[in-house]
């Protein structure tokens, strides 16, 4: 499966200036995905981080990572459009800097899947370089109530 701008935005509920995926170039729902980010250099945060050296921070790094990991389980049945939320980081690695005119290229896989509680991992590069990793837990809340002892 393969999502244009458009199509992202009809699985989730981040919206520019917050997105960080242009397209999903592959995503096989509930196992990985594949996608891509063309760093313009008008985007907010080279603005601000920093202005004589612009990169991109590396927590919007890790946040592209998880929005992009988030597609494999929003593309499945019955979970279009929900909200999926980051739990937490872990082996959090920064090899290279991220500067403007450049695509983010991002692989993400879906490790492990339990009661709306997702294991990810993700790898992001540019120019064939990876510049930074990361392991990353993420919450469906829907199916996490489902499971929700009353």
């Amino acid at each position: 499966m393969e999502l244009d701008k458009n199509g992202i935005l009809e699985y989730q509920k981040n919206r520019d200036p917050y997105l960080f995926i242009d397209k999903a170039t592959k995503i096989v729902p509930g196992k990985s995905a594949d996608g891509e980010k063309y760093l313009h250099e008008d985007e907010w945060f080279f603005k601000v981080h920093w202005p004589e050296d612009p990169n991109m921070p590396g927590m919007l790094q890790v946040e592209a990572l998880v929005q992009l990991s988030a597609l494999t389980i929003l593309t499945l049945p019955n979970n279009k459009g929900k909200i999926v939320y980051l739990l937490g980081a872990k082996n959090l690695k920064f090899k290279k800097k991220v500067i403007p005119n450049k695509n983010f290229v991002m692989k993400t896989k879906l490790l492990k899947w339990k009661r709306g509680i997702g294991m990810c991992e993700g790898i992001a590069y540019v120019d064939d370089e990876i510049t930074c990793q990361a392991h990353f837990d993420i919450l469906l809340k829907d199916d996490l109530l489902k499971y929700k002892v009353t």
